[in-house]
């Protein structure tokens, strides 16, 4: 019989900027190529979920607008989401989605869109400096390159414990200071690489690898 692997995709309505379902259908791809079927579940405002129940989670970029009403139902999933990512299962959060994970994103106008708090990391609007265009960074699985549009600055509050997804080549990634790109904390990484980023096969079946071991693990 073949075996399931369930993805959760959070708030895919609201938050799909930049084609960033691109990144699950990829996933689901790379998963089927391995044997396994792929269930994915939508879930958006209001609707119940338990993490601990998904073998991936994926958070996309979305608005400010968006993110204003994403924000807004996230505290309830946020002992959920904790659980999950400190148990070490894997996660992907792409720009907007990146930013919800920390303590917060203040928008242009100076107001404070609450994040999840569960990451050490902290978002900064400047509306006077887009950062957009072609992006490339090395890490642990290889060289990817990658599309950034985003005018959030995202900054580590606690080095120690975030590490970088990558160090960049070209484009700015995180913020145009620090040199970094996106974000990984155990098996949750963050980024502000659209195009999606899983189009890059090295990332993508490491990724897909990390899913199907950590269900091994989870089932052995």
């Amino acid at each position: 019989m073949t075996e399931t692997i369930k993805i959760a995709y959070l708030y895919e309505d609201l938050m799909n900027t930049y084609g960033d379902s691109g990144d699950v259908k990829i996933l689901r791809y790379w998963l089927e190529q391995a044997g396994y079927a792929v269930a994915v579940d939508n879930i958006s405002l209001d609707a119940p979920f338990d993490a601990m129940t998904y073998d991936f989670v994926f958070f996309g970029g979305g608005q400010d607008y968006e993110q204003t009403v994403v924000a807004k139902d996230l505290p309830r999933l946020k002992d959920t989401l904790t659980d999950y990512i400190e148990a070490g299962k894997p996660m992907l959060a792409i720009c907007g989605g990146y930013q919800l994970l920390g303590s917060y994103y203040k928008t242009a106008t100076g107001t404070v869109i609450p994040g999840l708090g569960i990451l050490p990391l902290h978002t900064v609007f400047k509306a006077d400096s887009r950062m957009i265009g072609d992006t490339e960074f090395e890490t642990e699985f290889g060289l990817v390159r990658a599309f950034e549009n985003h005018s959030g600055r995202t900054y580590f509050d606690d080095k120690a414990q975030l590490k970088p997804l990558g160090k960049m080549v070209q484009g700015y990634g995180n913020n145009p200071d620090d040199g970094v790109e996106g974000m990984r904390y155990k098996n949750t990484f963050g980024s502000y690489a659209h195009g999606p980023i899983l189009r890059n096969d090295n990332i993508a079946k490491a990724i897909a690898q990390l899913i199907i071991d950590n269900r091994a693990a989870v089932t052995a």
